[in-house]
Formats: C-alpha cells, sequence, structure tokens
C-alpha cells in the first residue's frame, strides 16, 4: 500500500529540525547559513524569495554539495508549505549534512521574514 504524503512528511518531522522563518533568518545571519528555496523553478519565477538560493528538491543531492562543500554549515530549507524542505532536509542528513533545518511556514511567511527581517 503506498503511504500518503501527509504521512510520511509527519514521520520526516520527528527527525528533522524546524524554526520559523523569522528565527531562520536571525541565525543565518549570525552562524553564516544559507538559506535554500527547494520549490520548483516555475514556482519560484512566479513568487521569488530574497535573499535565498534556489535549487529544487529533484537535484539538491546533486548540486549542494558543489555550493556547500562543508557539511557542518548550517543549511535552511524552505518551499511554498513547509513539507518538502522537510523532505529535503532528511535527505541531506542521509548525504552527510549535519546543521540542516526546514523552515516551517509557508513561502509568504519566508518573504515577509527575509524582507522585513
Amino acid at each position: 500500500m503506498l503511504k500518503p504524503l501527509t504521512e510520511l512528511i509527519q514521520e520526516v518531522a520527528a527527525h528533522v529540525r524546524a524554526v520559523d522563518a523569522h528565527t531562520a533568518r536571525e541565525e543565518a545571519l549570525e552562524n553564516n547559513g544559507i538559506i535554500i528555496d527547494v520549490r520548483e523553478p516555475a514556482e519560484v519565477a512566479a513568487n521569488p524569495s530574497p535573499c535565498t538560493t534556489a535549487i529544487p528538491r529533484g537535484v539538491l543531492e546533486v548540486k549542494l554539495p558543489e555550493l556547500v562543500p562543508d557539511a557542518d554549515r548550517p543549511i535552511y530549507l524552505h518551499c511554498a508549505t513547509g513539507g518538502r524542505a522537510r523532505l529535503s532536509a532528511e535527505q541531506l542528513q542521509r548525504i552527510g549534512y549535519r546543521n540542516v533545518t526546514a523552515i516551517s511556514c509557508g513561502i509568504e511567511g519566508v518573504c515577509e521574514a527575509l524582507v522585513d527581517g
């Protein structure tokens, strides 16, 4: 039987650190963290998020090691609702990143926090 996506996200959430966008912004400024937008290119084009690097979830494990070779550098992930960010965080932990956090709010909250501070 197939597992519903909502159930999978709930399972992953138990093993992934998550914070709101304001906390992520503050932490990233203090710890040289990087904020990654894991949405698809069309989503990013339609509603870009400021001060982030866009890497779609489908290629994250391939592209991120080139951009962030340090497994201890703080990485903050966001998407449209928080679900893909959590799934992405789990995948990055599996490949060896040790300081990964999902941003728990949706894109509106991310844009507000990154613009307004």
